[in-house]
């Protein structure tokens, strides 16, 4: 009875070490295989029993990084952000390289310390097929430990902690130094990756990078035309010539009295009290005989800030709530084409040109009845670029998904900042809308340069000079905004612009001789910070 109870006592401490050494290898591989060998070694522990638990140990870790690795493969290939930083077949070219080069990978994974992890995981998220990597694992963890087994044997157990100690210590020091190269090209390729689409495509350049050289073009023209605040008499007729603060409300009002044909109704809300201001919208709905949607925007604005299209008299008294200055409100003109046209005509002179042409474009998503309305757009390589842009705008829409074949328009506004698309439209130019645009301008007091947004139905009537409407018409400041064509070249680009403000300069020099006075640089700061307090209340455009 008592050589029973020694024999079951024995068997119990067999089993319940040999489970501690399978536990310990879930945490520390070389722990537990170093002491399953000491055990054998000094009789401790059956040496079958002692490999087997540490081999169980060992290899249930293998499968468990496999597992993990499985999962977060799935996860991955799921996440929009990162589908969008991994180029299309790459998952599919990285499986069918592990996939022939899966016995060394997890070869050398096994005898070089701080790899297993990251390479069995690597592994399970590549889809390398189960039954290989098990097959595989089990061999290499059979022969590493059966290595370190006999070793202990040989030499003892202190002589083969030293040696792992020695191999450990100048791998890490080794790799330690491979790891930081590894990641500091990581970190630059990622950031040259992300910027890269930007420095290629210079219409996306910051504006304090991208008007660098058109600001030291402006010095040069200050210089040679001896008057830095020239550009203030291009157009006498304007506000400051239209460089900053002019009004939008006056200039169209101008425009509607003698030429209502080709000018969209404009009416004004003034700033003042709120409850005024909500009057006054709904007289001008009345007088203009505006229905919605409508168009509400700054009296004083740039480049579309605060561009609204209030498609109900609920959008209308929040945006009357939010803005506080002065607003243009305006029927709204589905086009549904637009386009910028820039004119200059020299004073004294009996005609005027149209200097250049912008077609917009106003971009879209198409659903697909499965990606989310943000996927669609990170999923176009140009929407992705203004992302940022048409995702804050679409914030509450972002998660919505499109039934196959629903088109989203991204933006309303006509304006490269706001995300249309513009290219060169001087295949729109003809003599009669040129000759139209002539008689436009002329019929505004003391106007010479500047440029027109309108909206037409078809380029056959643009061409002709008819059925389009003016939206707005911008001062000395504007520009031809077709160099925005990603097509052209950057040089192109500033050989447009340096023309383009030689001509502001030439026909601000010739006002001056006709009398015109330039603004002071203190009051087109003055008039800069005052509209910087403004915009900074209006909301984001349409």
């Amino acid at each position: 009875m008592d050589s029973h109870i020694i024999i079951s006592a024995e068997m119990g401490s067999i089993i319940t070490q040999s489970a501690g050494i399978a536990g310990v290898a879930l945490l520390s591989e070389d722990a537990a295989v170093i002491g399953s060998a000491v055990l054998a070694a000094t009789g401790a522990l059956p040496w079958v029993w002692a490999f087997t638990a540490a081999f169980i140990g060992v290899w249930l870790g293998d499968l468990l990084l496999y597992a993990i690795g499985r999962w977060l493969g799935a996860q991955a290939r799921r996440t929009a952000w990162l589908q969008r930083w991994i180029p299309a077949g790459q998952w599919e070219r990285s499986e069918a390289w592990f996939a022939r080069h899966s016995v060394w990978a997890l070869a050398v994974s096994r005898v070089v310390p701080g790899t297993r992890l990251a390479t069995y995981t690597v592994a399970g998220a590549l889809k390398v097929p189960a039954g290989t990597f098990a097959g595989i694992t089990a061999a290499f963890a059979a022969g590493w430990i059966g290595i370190v087994f006999v070793a202990t044997f040989l030499v003892g157990h202190v002589a083969v902690w030293a040696w792992i100690a020695a191999l450990q210590s100048s791998f890490y020091a080794a790799s330690g130094f491979v790891l930081a190269g590894i990641i500091g090209v990581a970190l630059a390729v990622y950031a040259l990756r992300r910027a890269w689409p930007r420095l290629v495509q210079w219409e996306f350049w910051p504006a304090w990078v991208f008007y660098v050289p058109v600001a030291a073009n402006y010095l040069r023209l200050g210089v040679k035309y001896r008057g830095f605040c020239l550009p203030t008499c291009a157009n006498p007729g304007m506000a400051t010539g239209g460089m900053i603060g002019e009004s939008k409300s006056l200039t169209l009002r101008q425009l509607q009295e003698q030429n209502p044909e080709f000018t969209a109704a404009t009416g004004l809300i003034p700033a003042g009290n709120a409850t005024l201001r909500v009057t006054t919208l709904l007289q001008q709905i009345t007088d203009l005989g505006l229905s919605f949607p409508l168009v509400l925007k700054p009296d004083v604005a740039q480049r579309g800030s605060g561009f609204k299209v209030a498609r109900s008299p609920y959008e209308a008294m929040a945006y009357l709530e939010r803005v506080e200055s002065a607003i243009v409100v305006q029927e709204y003109v589905p086009g549904p084409m637009e386009a910028g046209i820039f004119y200059y005509r020299m004073p004294g002179e009996a005609a005027g040109r149209i200097f250049a042409i912008t077609d917009k474009i106003f971009p879209v998503v198409i659903g697909d009845g499965c990606r989310t309305i943000e996927d669609l757009i990170l999923g176009d390589p140009r929407a992705a670029m203004m992302s940022g842009v048409y995702l804050q705008r679409l914030a509450e829409r972002r998660l919505d998904i499109l039934v196959p074949g629903e088109t989203l328009r991204l933006v309303e506004a006509g304006n490269h900042a706001q995300g249309c698309i513009f290219r060169d439209g001087m295949h729109l130019w003809s003599e009669q809308l040129e000759a139209r645009i002539d008689a436009v301008s002329r019929s505004i007091p003391e106007f010479y340069i500047g440029r027109y947004d309108v909206r037409y139905e078809s380029e056959a009537d643009l061409k002709a000079g008819r059925n389009f409407r003016i939206l707005e018409l911008n001062g000395a400041a504007a520009e031809a905004t077709s160099i925005y064509d990603a097509r052209r070249s950057l040089w192109g680009a500033y050989a447009t612009l340096f023309e383009q403000w030689e001509l502001v300069f030439a026909i601000g020099a010739r006002n001056r001789e006709r009398g015109c006075r330039p603004d002071t640089a203190f009051a087109l700061c003055r008039e800069w910070l005052s509209y910087q307090g403004k915009c900074a209340q209006y909301p984001l455009a349409d």
